[in-house]
C-alpha cells in the first residue's frame, strides 16, 4: 500500500471528525522546507478527495513562535481552511491570529510526523477529549491561583496567578469559524498574570526546540519572569528565549489526550493526558500581553496540581 493510500482514510476522517468540512471550502496547505513530504501528502490527499486545495513553502523558521513571511501570511487569511504542517509553531503568531479574525480556520501541526498521523494523539476518541478538554478549562477560568508541585518528594512548588483570566479550550474539533488550535490536540490552558506568579518547577518531560530531557531541568521564576533554568538544556532554553520578553511566563497547560505519547515531539508531548506545561514568552493571541517572537512550552510528566483549593485529579 502507497503512502497516499494509507494517508486518504486519515486525512478523509480528519477532514469530517476534527475540521467539520463541508467539502467546497478553499483549502490552502502551508509547509515549510523541513515538512515538506509531509505537506505534499497532505495536499495530494486533499486533493483527491475532491477539496479545492492550494500548496505553499517556505523556508523554516528558526523557533517556535516566529512569525512567517507576510506572503504566507496573506495566503493563510485568504483560505477558508488552512493547515501550517512546519517544524516550528505558527500557533502563537500574529499571522495565526489575523487569519482567525477573518474567518480562517487554522489548523497548526508543529514537527508533525509519518508516526504521528498513523498512531498516537491522532488516534484518540476527540469527542472524549472535547469532554475532558471542556471540564478542566472551566476549572482554569474559574480559578485564582494554581499550585503545581513537582520533584521526588514534591519539594519544589511553582505558584501562577490566573486571576481573572479566561481559560482556553484546544480538543482539536474546529467547527465554527475562525477556529483554530493544534492537531493533534487535546489541551486546557490560560495566559498568567506576571505578578505574583512565583517558586520553582523541575521539567523532566521535554522543551521546545529541545525534545526529551536527559535530566531533569529545574526552572527558577519571580513576578513571572524566568530567572534560570538548570543543566545544559536549561542554558539551551535560555539560548533560544532571548534575553528579553521571551523568558517571561505565557501559558499553564493541562494535557487531556489519552493516546498522546511523550515522545519529544512537543506537539504530541503537551497533549498528553496526565501531564502539564508551563510555556515562555508570546501569549498576545490567546488573552496575554506578551509578544516576544518566541513561545516554547516544558513539559511536566507527573505532578501535583491545585487549583485554589482544589486538587486536579488524572485517573493514571
Amino acid at each position: 500500500m502507497s503512502q497516499l493510500d494509507t494517508f486518504l482514510p486519515i486525512v478523509n476522517n480528519l477532514m469530517k471528525q476534527n475540521v467539520n468540512a463541508a467539502g467546497k471550502e478553499q483549502v490552502v496547505i502551508v509547509a515549510d522546507l523541513e515538512k515538506e513530504a509531509i505537506g505534499r501528502l497532505m495536499f495530494d490527499s486533499l486533493c483527491k478527495l475532491g477539496y479545492q486545495t492550494d500548496f505553499a513553502v517556505m523556508q523554516t523558521r528558526r523557533r517556535s513562535g516566529e512569525e512567517p513571511p507576510p506572503t504566507i501570511a496573506a495566503i493563510m487569511k485568504a483560505a477558508q481552511i488552512c493547515f501550517c504542517i512546519c517544524e516550528h509553531s505558527l500557533t502563537h503568531t500574529n499571522a495565526r491570529n489575523e487569519a482567525s479574525k477573518v474567518g480562517t480556520k487554522v489548523i497548526t501541526m508543529p514537527g508533525i510526523t509519518m508516526d504521528m498521523f498513523t498512531e498516537g494523539a491522532m488516534q484518540a476518541d476527540y469527542a472524549k477529549v472535547e469532554q475532558l478538554t471542556s471540564a478542566f478549562t472551566e476549572k482554569l477560568t474559574n480559578g485564582d491561583t494554581i499550585k503545581i508541585y513537582t520533584g521526588p518528594e514534591n519539594e519544589y512548588l511553582l505558584q501562577i496567578n490566573i486571576a481573572n483570566q479566561m481559560g482556553i479550550s484546544s480538543p482539536g474539533i474546529f467547527n465554527g469559524c475562525g477556529a483554530s488550535g493544534n492537531l493533534p490536540s487535546g489541551e486546557s490552558y490560560i495566559a498568567p498574570i506576571l505578578e505574583k506568579s512565583v517558586g520553582e518547577i523541575l521539567i523532566d518531560g521535554s522543551i521546545a526546540g529541545i525534545g526529551k530531557v536527559s535530566e531533569p531541568v529545574l526552572l527558577k521564576v519571580r513576578d513571572g519572569r524566568l530567572e534560570s533554568a538548570s543543566g545544559e538544556n536549561g542554558q539551551k532554553l535560555l539560548n533560544l528565549l532571548g534575553d528579553e520578553n521571551g523568558r517571561l511566563l505565557a501559558e499553564f497547560g493541562i494535557g487531556t489526550n489519552d493516546k498522546a505519547r511523550v515522545t519529544g515531539n512537543i506537539l504530541e508531548d503537551e497533549k498528553a493526558y496526565g501531564t502539564i506545561h508551563v510555556a515562555l514568552g508570546s501569549n498576545v493571541t490567546f488573552g496575554g500581553t506578551i509578544d516576544a517572537g518566541v513561545h516554547l512550552d516544558c513539559v511536566t510528566l507527573h505532578p501535583t496540581v491545585w487549583i485554589d483549593d482544589e486538587l486536579v485529579e488524572f485517573d493514571r
